[in-house]
């Protein structure tokens, strides 16, 4: 190619990357950081009461402050301190029952080693007795032998001894049978007497349970504000019936409040999660509120069916949450505001 030809398109392509340069800048400038706009939101708390009772007392009206805590209504709770007076009697001799059962489990327990000791105590001195007779009847047949009058007589009396001593190791080895019976009686007592006591363990247990489930539904009585904040609206009025989980009060916490803005396709870089943020208001028009971004959407909205241009691209946008900072509470729900990523300011 002609030195001749080549530097006029060096020269054109120059100007043309100029020209691209200076409309990009142009465009930035006009466009100006990266943000939007979006309404301010707080973070409701819908309110509501487990027990379906009549509504006694309000003690908020729309609008008020509040704080965490503070009683909104008061219900009537007749039937649910009933029911807790009544747990609370069930705990009391449920415990005495168990206390009973478990002392009389104790007491079938000493019975039952009370008498396999009796056995122990029986069994030997039948065997003592046996061998003493045993002892009685070698002496007396050792005295036969002898064939003397006064071996004959002592004989006799060794006899007789003897005899005694089979009676007295029959009576001991009945009343070791005796003992034996007993025991095993005693054991059966003493396994009903645990059972029992185990039951009456459960019962209790049961017992209880119900009692802090009974508590549990007097304290739904006094409906509490779950937040600080503001009393967004009341549903129910004096003398009306609610059923179980209706929303009784509606209470918005203003401590912190949010703005969702969406953000081009284009500008997405700009926005990361904790990236600053500054808010403006048309409320305000001398103040601006600091925030950060807490969420950046994953999917796009508004997105066309088929991306094939430029254009298209730049018209995805991506839902951006900013939090602010609201302790003064001057920012409500739903006022306007401006929202401006820091990030990106020049």
């Amino acid at each position: 190619m002609s030195p001749k030809l080549i530097v006029p398109i060096v020269v054109v392509v120059a100007l043309a990357l100029l020209l691209g340069f200076k409309i990009h800048a142009q465009e930035t400038a006009l466009r100006g950081p990266s943000g939007g706009t979006g309404v301010i939101e707080g973070t409701d708390y819908n309110v509501a009461s487990r027990l379906s009772a009549r509504v006694v007392r309000v003690g908020v009206k729309k609008g008020a402050a509040v704080k965490k805590g503070d009683v909104l209504m008061l219900l009537d709770c007749a039937e649910p301190e009933a029911a807790l007076a009544e747990a609370e009697a069930r705990v009391e001799v449920s415990r005495s029952q168990s206390e009973a059962a478990s002392a009389q489990a104790q007491a079938s327990v000493r019975a039952r080693n009370a008498a396999q000791a009796a056995i122990q105590v029986a069994r030997a001195q039948a065997e003592a007795l046996a061998a003493q007779r045993d002892t009685a009847r070698r002496q007396a047949e050792r005295l036969h032998s002898l064939g003397q009058d006064v071996a004959a007589s002592n004989a006799d009396q060794a006899l007789g001894t003897a005899e005694g001593l089979k009676h007295q190791a029959a009576a001991a080895l009945a009343s070791s049978n005796l003992n034996q019976q007993q025991a095993e009686a005693s054991a059966e007592q003493s396994r009903a007497a645990q059972a029992q006591a185990q039951a009456s363990v459960r019962t209790v247990t049961a017992a209880e349970a119900a009692l802090i489930r009974a508590r549990l539904m007097v304290a739904e009585c006094e409906v509490r504000s779950p937040s600080a904040g503001l009393v967004d609206d009341v549903f129910f009025e004096e003398g009306e019936l609610p059923l179980p989980g209706a929303t009784l009060a509606r209470i918005v916490n203003l401590e912190e409040v949010r703005a969702t803005f969406y953000l081009p396709n284009a500008e997405l870089a700009a926005a990361r999660p904790a990236e600053r943020a500054t808010i403006e208001a048309d409320a305000y028009p001398q103040r601006t509120f600091p925030g950060a971004i807490r969420t950046v959407s994953t999917q796009a909205e508004f997105t066309p069916r088929n991306i094939q241009t430029r254009t298209d691209r730049d018209r995805l946008v991506y839902a951006v949450e900013v939090a602010v900072p609201n302790a003064e509470q001057l920012l409500r729900p739903g006022m306007p505001v401006r929202v401006t990523l820091a990030g990106n300011t020049p």
